[in-house]
Parts: structure tokens; sequence; C-alpha cells
């Protein structure tokens, strides 16, 4: 296709900005010319370089990411007007040479925010809002996530004992890791806020014998996790619901819809905490500790940003909230434990990183995504989705690989809960 003035123009600013890549090389490929930026020496943290060619098929290429940045690089790749033998690799060889200007971005950040967070605390919540952003994912078809995750249907980063484990079997330990963070028994009433397809609630109560209420606002995975306790011959011990957190029990200061809230002995929220937006944080850890009993505890799997790049986060729009989770949002630690302190008595206890672990996650399914590309067309899903995905699930895994994200299990406890230990464990061994 003939390129415009501005093409030229934005190819230019593109290349101009590749001339700056560090800790990787980038060959670049147009037609007969080619192009080679950065260089075959490790990053300023002493990471390996790593490699990837960049094939463009389309000029308008360059206009679409100098205007829609990590939007317009996704969008124009799942059009097919660029292609890459390895896509993690090209992402985070960019992501190593854009991070060289956060201190930049933090610095106006700082001087911007004083101004914009108070406007921006001003918009209202609304649990409408919230249902339609998470529709727009989940609701894409429970047949598609069937393919893309393991059996047990968890859409959220497993724990890998060892490279020679399914990712089925890597899921399973990810949710033991998280019944035993808060020493669940066949006593406890669970409330899990995030259905999901049902996998935790089915895990906890066949091994652990205890009652769980599990909650959701998207309708596909309502319906799919209510057959799948039915199926499992659960349905006296779980309990699927279709309604918001805020409208558990007192949370949020609303009536309840249900006369049966709670309290509840633990909360489990797997990866749930980044479809609330961070002006909800204070709103949402004040809901569990009204839902809690005096020695409730809560078990958090969260993905998560450096602290130090939060505020510039929470603020700026980038391809996974544009295209992928509308109204989503990456909290940081600091935050969390800042808005449960700010609105509970909840305190941490436990907490251990697991980023690395989503990194191989997704290139399970990543994988599974490849192996199933011909079957998607049955399911109204075209070749753009699928690159499209592609695209975000190698963004996402190039982002933990650089540690730009993480994922970190965390367990919160109201002052009466006191866990079962050894005596060993209690008072050492020395």
């Amino acid at each position: 296709m003939k390129s415009s003035r501005f093409d030229s123009v934005a190819r230019a600013a593109v290349l101009r900005a590749l001339d700056h890549a560090i800790g990787g090389r980038i060959t670049l490929v147009e037609g007969d010319r080619i192009h080679t930026f950065g260089q075959d020496a490790p990053d300023r943290y002493g990471r390996e370089p790593i490699a990837a060619t960049v094939r463009v098929r389309d000029p308008r290429t360059y206009r679409r990411i100098i205007t829609g940045k990590s939007v317009g690089l996704g969008e124009s790749y799942a059009d097919g007007w660029w292609t890459t033998d390895d896509l993690t690799a090209l992402l985070r060889v960019l992501d190593r040479s854009v991070r060289r200007v956060d201190p930049l971005l933090r610095s106006v950040r700082g001087l911007t925010g004083r101004v914009t967070d108070p406007i921006r605390r001003r918009r209202p919540p609304s649990l409408a809002r919230d249902r339609d952003d998470i529709r727009a994912h989940y609701d894409l078809g429970n047949d598609f996530f069937e393919r893309l995750l393991d059996e047990t249907m968890m859409y959220s980063s497993a724990i890998f004992a060892s490279p020679a484990v399914s990712l089925r079997e890597a899921s399973v330990h990810k949710l033991d890791r998280l019944c035993d963070r808060i020493g669940l028994t066949e006593e406890d009433h669970v409330l899990e806020i995030g259905t999901g397809w049902g996998g935790f609630a089915v895990h906890a109560a066949q091994r652990y014998g205890c009652r769980v209420t599990t909650t959701t606002i998207s309708d596909r995975q309502y319906e799919y996790a209510r057959a799948r306790v039915a199926a499992a011959g659960l349905a006296d011990r779980v309990t699927v619901l279709d309604c918001d957190y805020r409208e558990l029990g007192s949370g949020g200061g609303r009536p309840s819809r249900h006369a049966a809230d709670g309290p509840y002995d633990a909360i489990v929220s797997v990866e749930m905490i980044e479809a609330v937006d961070w002006r909800e944080y204070e709103t949402f850890f004040a809901a569990c500790r009204s839902l809690l009993t005096p020695a409730g505890r809560m078990a958090m799997q969260a993905i998560v940003i450096p602290g130090q790049r939060f505020d510039q986060a929470k603020a700026h729009a980038d391809f996974i909230k544009e295209v992928i989770f509308p109204g989503g949002c990456l909290p940081s630690v600091e935050a969390l434990l800042t808005a449960s302190a700010a609105s509970s008595d909840l305190t941490v206890t436990d907490l251990e990183d697991i980023g690395l672990h989503y990194a191989e996650t997704l290139r399970r399914w990543r994988a599974n995504l490849d192996a199933t590309a011909t079957d998607l067309p049955a399911m109204g899903l075209d070749e753009r989705f699928r690159r499209l995905w592609d695209f975000y699930l190698a963004y996402c895994e190039a982002g933990f690989d650089e540690r730009d994200i993480s994922a970190v299990q965390l367990v919160f406890a109201r002052p009466g809960w006191e866990p079962a230990m050894h005596e060993q464990d209690r008072w050492g061994t020395g």
C-alpha cells in the first residue's frame, strides 16, 4: 500500500526511537530494506540481550504506533500489518527501552497528580458500569476459555513446582497454596469474590470439605459455575450468586439482596482486585471486613505493579485497559496495604511473589491458543481475534519476564485470627 506523507513522518519518528533500543537487538525488515537497532549486550541490570526480527507489511503501521502507542502497536499486529519471529522477545526489548524514561514520567506525574487526582476521585462508583466491563471480557464464550485454559478453568497464575509439571497440576498447586495459607477446614464457610468458572469453589469444597459461597457479575461464568457445581454433586456445599460483592451483607452501606449473607470465616479472591477501580480500594476492604467474623482471614491473589509506578499507571490508558480489560486497574502492594489500613482492621500476615510463575502460565496459554486456532471460526472468533489475543498474552508474558508487573499471594487477617501452627513454628527450633 502506498504510504502518505504522515506515514513517512511517523516512520521517521519510530525509527528514531528505535535508535535508543537497549538490552537487545531489533532487526526491522521493510521489503528489501533491513535496519538493525540496539546491541548484543546486557542491559543496565546485567540481563542477557534478546533479539527479534520484525517485518512491516503495511506502512500505516508507523502511524498507528505514533498515534496509539501500545494500543496502536497491538491493533496493527492484530490487523496483520506487521509480523515477528518472536513476539515476546520484541516486547521485552521495547519494555527495557521504554522504562528508561520512567523517572521523568514519575516526576511529571508527581506534579500533575496533585491537580488531577482529586478531580478523578469525583467519578462516582457504578455497579452497572463494572458489570458491563466484566462482560466485555469474560463473556466472550465458555468454549473459547475451555480451550485456552486447563481443566481447572483457572484464569490466573499457576504455581509450578517444577518445569515438568502440567498446567493443570500447577493450577491445582496454586489453589492448595491459597487454601493452606488460611488454614481452610471443613468447619469453615468461605466467601469467594470473583467466581471465574468455579475452579476454586469446587476444589475447596471437594478437597477441604468447607462450605463456599461464590459470587460473580459475569452471566456466562455464573451459568457455567452453577452447572459445574451441580455436575460435581456439590450443590449442598457450594452456592453460586449472581451479584456484586458490594451487594453482600452491609458492604458499601447498601442493603443486602441475600438474607443468608455471612459472616464468613474466610474470603478468597483470585485476581479479581484488578477489576476494582483504584478509587474503590477502600470500599473493597471495608466490605471484606464487614463480611468476616472477628477471627476471619482473607487470601488474595493479585497482579501488581511496582509501587513507584502506580500513580503513573492508574492515570495511563495502555493496550490492556483500552482493548482487553476495560475498567481494569493494576494495584501496587503498597496501594492495597494503604487502602486496607485506612478502611478496615485487616493486617497482612503473609505475602509471596509468584510473578515469574505467571510468565510460564502465559506461555502455556499461548501454546493452547495456537493449538486451537483452527477451532476459533466455529466459535465466531476470526483471525484478527486470534492475533489480538496472541499479542495480549505475549504483552503480559513480557511484562512478567521483565518484572514490569508481578503477581502476589497475600493473606489479610482480622485481629481475632490465631492460625494453627506447630510449637516449633511458634517458638522456633533454637
